[in-house]
């Protein structure tokens, strides 16, 4: 009886306000956001704010997201997809190969020299999610935006001019594929995420990372290492794919209204708005190196041929693993070009 008059209070109280009893619950909806990269990255702080602001706004103040970045909930950058299925968190961003070989498909785009031009590779990722892996790879999920970062870039302790300056050299390296990668062109491949490379690089543990500019300022790259070496070409080395994903019972669960606002802001608006972001945040990373004096090297056309030529046996390693998972990983690839393509890459 109590409880049946404590709800009846409550509805009361919430006709009084002039609202219904489910409208004036949906405006206590508070979704939690949990990634690794800290506050002043990038990441956070150009795109998964400013995305969670709008869709607040879009929700009419019905909905709050908070972020908690740098691991702030606990656990590893690893776990975060784990997380988001679990409900650790109600939404992660994360690099999809911190989970290696859980999501195949998705490691196309990842593929040496795939990428033409990071915004078109980003919704044609996006549009993947949407045809296939969201009802497939990514089925325990809700995906809200996919993406890659801009092109690949090696900064090292020594300059890297050549294939055969590679050699021997420790690389952390972010995924499964990139690391197959490293190994092809005669380095020691490290797995780590980001977040690690600091420590990792004034350790010795590593002599060299690849990432993008964009994130280097973030972790004071510049400082580190003296030399950063860039591929000349319409293809880059590598990128690295990214994802938000939310909780798929939670998603479910919100009020029509608010999901509508979190679909408005998402899917291929968030790719295209992330990628946008990322890349035009290469600029700024790479004039702090320009500014410290480091080396930096653009490679010609004829070595860039001939890291794309040693970087031929990663590739077909690939399409030969995903056969024996039952993945058409030629068909895969004409996919993904097809789709970059499609969208101006």
């Amino acid at each position: 009886m109590i409880r049946r008059h404590l709800i009846k209070t409550a509805a009361a109280a919430a006709l009084v306000a002039g609202l219904s009893p489910s409208l004036a619950a949906a405006q206590d909806v508070t979704l939690r956001l949990h990634q690794f990269l800290p506050p002043p990255a990038t990441v956070p702080k150009h795109i998964l704010k400013p995305w969670a602001t709008r869709v607040e706004e879009a929700s009419g103040g019905k909905l709050k997201i908070e972020h908690f970045d740098a691991m702030s909930l606990g656990g590893r950058p690893p776990e975060l997809m784990d997380q988001a299925i679990d409900g650790v968190a109600d939404i992660t961003m994360t690099v999809v190969g911190y989970t290696p070989g859980r999501f195949l498909k998705t490691e196309v785009f990842e593929l040496p020299f795939m990428m033409t031009n990071p915004v078109a590779t980003s919704m044609a990722f996006q549009d993947m999610v949407e045809t296939d892996l969201q009802q497939g790879e990514y089925k325990d999920l809700k995906v809200l935006g996919a993406w890659v970062h801009g092109p690949g870039v090696i900064h090292a302790d020594r300059p890297i001019e050549t294939v055969e300056d590679m050699e021997g050299l420790k690389v952390r390296g972010p995924t499964r594929v990139i690391n197959n990668l490293l190994e092809e062109l005669g380095a020691t491949p490290v797995g780590m995420p980001l977040p690690a490379i600091p420590e990792a690089l004034s350790k010795g543990v590593v002599g060299g990372t690849v990432i993008p500019w964009e994130v280097t300022p973030a972790i004071k790259l510049s400082e580190l290492v003296d030399n950063h070496t860039e591929f000349t070409g319409d293809e880059a080395l590598y990128t690295a794919t990214i994802i938000m994903v939310m909780n798929k019972a939670k998603y479910e669960s919100l009020p029509d209204d608010i999901r509508a606002a979190i679909d408005a802001e998402s899917g291929i608006k968030l790719s295209k708005f992330a990628s946008e972001v990322m890349w035009a945040k290469d600029a700024p990373g790479r004039a702090i190196a320009e500014e410290a004096g480091n080396n930096i090297i653009q490679l010609p056309a004829e070595e860039v041929a001939r890291f794309k030529e040693k970087a031929q046996p990663v590739i077909a390693a690939w399409v030969a693993q995903m056969a024996e998972k039952g993945i058409d990983g030629d068909k895969l690839i004409a996919e993904a070009k097809a789709l970059i393509k499609k969208h101006g890459g």
